[in-house]
């Protein structure tokens, strides 16, 4: 497993703005994770969930919903960072998100982050962190975002 790069300070973290972290671990997307986030969100489109369809489709495959790729950072960013002696971290949203690729079912998916910016707010500390996930053998990202979480002490 993947190894994340340990802060255990506000001038820790600020110290590492622009710091290349990672990659993760590589993640197998397959069609079963497909299939239950389209069943958790709702979205049935067939370029996910049809196969058959999918194989005479734009890609010759299903490919993964792009928001299944963004659920996928909570999942990453422990493997990325890690802020000792917070009592608690939350996500408090995304400023950009964006798909430049598909996910072919089959793809193996990892990512790397950068921290880029840090603030202080009441009672702890605001992180925004700019995401990349990667496909195996792609030459353009999956997802790329600027995820935003706040720690407090």
């Amino acid at each position: 497993m993947a190894e994340p790069t340990i802060f255990h300070s506000l001038d820790d973290l600020r110290a590492a703005v622009g710091r290349e972290l990672g990659p993760t671990d590589w993640l197998d997307v397959d069609q079963r994770r497909i299939d239950l986030f389209a069943e958790a969100t709702g979205d049935h489109q067939w370029i996910h969930v049809d196969p058959v369809r999918a194989a005479d489709g734009p890609f010759g495959a299903t490919i993964a919903h792009g928001y299944l790729t963004l659920s996928l950072l909570p999942l990453f960013t422990p493997q990325l960072i890690r802020v000792e002696g917070v009592r608690m971290g939350v996500n408090y949203g995304v400023n950009k998100v964006r798909f430049p690729a598909p996910v072919p079912v089959g793809s193996r998916l990892r990512a790397t982050a950068q921290i880029t910016e840090v603030t202080e707010v009441k009672g702890g500390v605001q992180l925004a962190t700019g995401v990349t996930v990667e496909r195996e053998g792609g030459e353009k990202p999956v997802c790329v975002a600027e995820s935003v979480s706040r720690f407090t002490f």
